[in-house]
């Protein structure tokens, strides 16, 4: 049995949860997000708590059971407090600008790089070296910084790219140029 799936998930003040024919929606002030619910596996709502119940036994509904708690753990955050992921930006020379609904990035190329705000998601730019990415839906929030990374990962021998505010980057010694063999 999941040890995960066992916690109930606790329901903030102004969130809703409802659970009809196979889908669970979430319902708070920031937005309503909702997840189709597959196999025997049942939410039940009593009072301030949500339980994700498993409908039998089997092997295959003990990994999802742990799954759909923590997606629906997450959408009760989302729909309460929201997610956020702060973006650096680091090189000579590199800026990046809000215009619109997208974002746009001098970083190192010969042209700059266009990203246009999916739906469910804001990207802000409160320095010219800094995109923050914010939305209700975990999944969506992490995918698009993960896709505006993948632009310029982060490099460890002089530190350029795009790196998550928290990341570390282990920085690396380059060449030491030695006296060469005669």
């Amino acid at each position: 049995m999941s040890r995960i799936g066992k916690l109930p998930v606790a329901i903030p003040a102004g969130v809703t949860v409802s659970f009809e024919n196979g889908v669970v929606t979430v319902k708070g002030a920031k937005g309503t997000l909702s997840q189709e619910i597959v196999g025997e596996i049942a939410v039940k709502v009593e009072g301030a708590e949500a339980h994700v119940v498993k409908l039998n036994e089997s092997p295959a509904l003990d990994a999802k059971h742990g799954l759909y708690r923590a997606l629906l753990h997450n959408m009760v955050v989302g729909v309460s407090e929201g997610f956020k992921k702060t973006l650096k930006v680091h090189g000579v020379g590199w800026k990046v600008a809000k215009q619109g609904n997208k974002v746009v990035m001098n970083i190192g190329f010969s042209h700059p790089v266009e990203v246009v705000e999916p739906d469910g998601v804001k990207l802000e730019c409160p320095s010219q070296t800094e995109i923050v990415v914010s939305g209700i839906n975990k999944e969506l929030v992490g995918q698009t910084a993960a896709v505006i990374r993948s632009y310029r990962k982060p490099e460890p021998y002089h530190g350029y790219g795009i790196a998550y505010s928290d990341e570390v980057i282990e920085r690396k010694e380059g060449k030491t140029g030695g006296k060469g063999k005669k």
